[in-house]
């Protein structure tokens, strides 16, 4: 934080594509990580058009300084394209970048950042310009193992190639290549994405978390109670996709139930998806079903307190590029149960939480049953694990520390530019 605090106000141009207050996912990132570097540094912000009223709402209300908004569409010929996919996106990069070479005949920029989407395999046409540039952190080159397709759907085997085969093409397009090559900093949200961006010619890769908490999340999470001892209660949140490894949660599940009778477990599983109906008969063919309750999908503030009645947050996801439940479960005294892969296994401390290895399904079952039996039985670690866990969140993840990182992050690369 002293580097932050030393370094001399710049100009900065940032690409926040997805931008907006009070949301989760990457419209929040872009909002929370322009809000945290503001102040000390003078930012002009490109982002869509329609996040103006959201933005210029919470501006009313929040005073940011050094912080302007300039709010860019597509050409009249592609707006019936559908925002907030891919092509949109990429065509909406395009535009900035000649938004940007025409400000600069102008304004004096110090450096360039692009900072959503947080996808590694499209290209930032800021990269172009005669700036220092900075990637990132972005992410999505995480896969799941490859032993684990045997377990998926016809719909999830086709999911992952389809989205392989993107990520894959992204990579040959040269502007990608040249994004990798001309940043003067990469951040990648996970080692399998800073693997990606070094086969594209990035050189310069830190590997870093794109997601945070704002100081009042934090605040609010830590004041949530302990449930009572029992029953020890288990929750999964996430989309019902097969990809977020709930059938591999239920089956663990299901060995803890018959392995500690002396106990009474429950598992909550919060959300919707495609994967539901799947999920729920592989419930009863485990026979499990008393003891499991699919909650469904409710809004941010319910959410957050279902994860107040429960113990443990069990997130078996097999390719997270983050994992904002991590961060909240832990900013709430849970410990966590993961797979030792993607997002989720970088932003999880040891000492807040089981890391299970992902070899194949059946090992992966056992193991996550294994930490569930030793979070569920002993009280004393789960509360050590909450004190770690929110520790760990409060100096790493929220949003003020990782402003002080970016500063930092910009004085060192332009001193040694």
């Amino acid at each position: 934080m002293s580097l932050a605090k030393k370094v001399k106000p710049l100009k900065i141009l940032i690409s926040a594509y997805a931008c907006k207050p009070n949301v989760g996912s990457e419209p929040g990132v872009g909002w929370n990580i322009v809000c945290a570097i503001a102040g000390d540094h003078e930012l002009v912000v490109f982002t869509r058009e329609d996040n103006r009223s959201a933005i210029e709402a919470e501006l009313c209300d929040r005073s940011v300084p050094n912080l302007k908004f300039i709010y860019i569409d597509l050409p009249k010929w592609a707006a019936w394209l559908p925002s907030a996919q891919l092509p949109h996106y990429y065509l909406w990069q395009i535009e900035t970048y000649f938004v940007a070479k025409k400000m600069l005949i102008s304004e004096r920029f110090d450096l360039a950042h692009h900072v959503t989407y947080v996808r590694y395999s499209t290209p930032s046409f800021l990269s172009l310009l005669p700036l220092p540039f900075i990637w990132g952190p972005v992410g999505g080159g995480e896969q799941a193992p490859n032993t684990f397709w045997k377990s998926f759907s016809l719909r999830g085997k086709l999911y992952e190639i389809l989205r392989t085969l993107s990520h894959r093409a992204g990579e040959r397009d040269p502007f990608t290549k040249l994004t990798a090559r001309r940043s003067i900093s990469v951040g990648a949200t996970t080692q399998d994405t800073a693997e990606r961006l070094k086969k594209m010619g990035a050189t310069h890769i830190q590997v870093a978390s794109a997601i945070g908490l704002t100081q009042a999340e934090i605040t609010q999470l830590a004041e949530q109670p302990l449930p009572p001892a029992a029953p020890v209660r288990f929750i999964s949140i996430a989309r019902l996709l097969h990809w977020k490894g709930i059938y591999l949660g239920l089956q663990a599940f299901a060995q803890l139930v018959k392995s500690a009778n002396q106990t009474e477990h429950e598992y909550w599983i919060v959300g919707e998806g495609p994967e539901r109906s799947r999920l729920k008969a592989l419930t009863d063919r485990l026979e499990i079903t008393n003891h499991v309750r699919f909650v469904g999908s409710m809004p941010r503030e319910q959410t957050l307190q279902k994860l107040s009645e429960c113990h443990i947050l069990l997130h078996p996801s097999l390719h997270d590029s983050g994992g904002f439940v991590c961060l909240e479960a832990m900013a709430a005294g849970r410990p966590v149960i993961c797979l030792a892969l993607g997002g989720p296994a970088f932003q999880v401390s040891t000492a807040a939480g089981i890391l299970v290895a992902a070899k194949d399904p059946e090992q992966s079952v056992s193991g996550l049953a294994q930490a569930m039996l030793t979070l569920s039985s002993d009280p004393e670690l789960r509360e050590s694990m909450g004190r770690a866990g929110r520790k760990h969140v409060q100096e790493n993840h929220a949003w003020e520390a990782k402003g002080a990182q970016l500063k930092a992050l910009y004085s060192t690369c332009l001193s040694s530019d």
